[in-house]
């Protein structure tokens, strides 16, 4: 698989997302699709994946608090170990089991809600 550089409407969308991301609280996750329809691109969950994916050199990024709809810690492997995202969790205070964040609604982030401008 080559990889081809990003084209800059990629590129300003992860940058989207990267602000978002930032705005995440310590203890809470979010979904991809959640940050896809803030940014008013609902179908664009993949994409959100996508820059999840490459900000991993990125400390202030904080990629583990992005998971799928359901709670499951599908961008696992897309950190060094495997089993770093789910360790970064559990820092944070998430209980972990079989790949899937316990109680995930009520850790839920919805930039929707919490990053409205009134």
């Amino acid at each position: 698989m080559s990889s081809k550089p990003l084209s800059e409407k990629n590129k300003d969308f992860f940058d989207l997302v990267y602000e978002v991301v930032k705005h995440i609280p310590e203890g809470r996750v979010t979904s991809y699709g959640a940050i896809a329809k803030y940014l008013g691109a609902a179908r664009s969950s993949r994409m959100v994946g996508w820059a999840m994916n490459a900000s991993h050199r990125m400390p202030d990024v904080p990629a583990q608090r992005v998971v799928n709809r359901n709670g499951l810690l599908t961008g696992k492997m897309h950190f060094g170990d495997p089993n770093e995202m789910q360790r970064l969790l559990e820092k944070e205070g998430h209980t972990i089991q079989n790949d899937q964040i316990m109680n995930f609604k009520d850790s839920f982030w919805d930039p929707s809600i919490e990053l409205r401008i009134d």
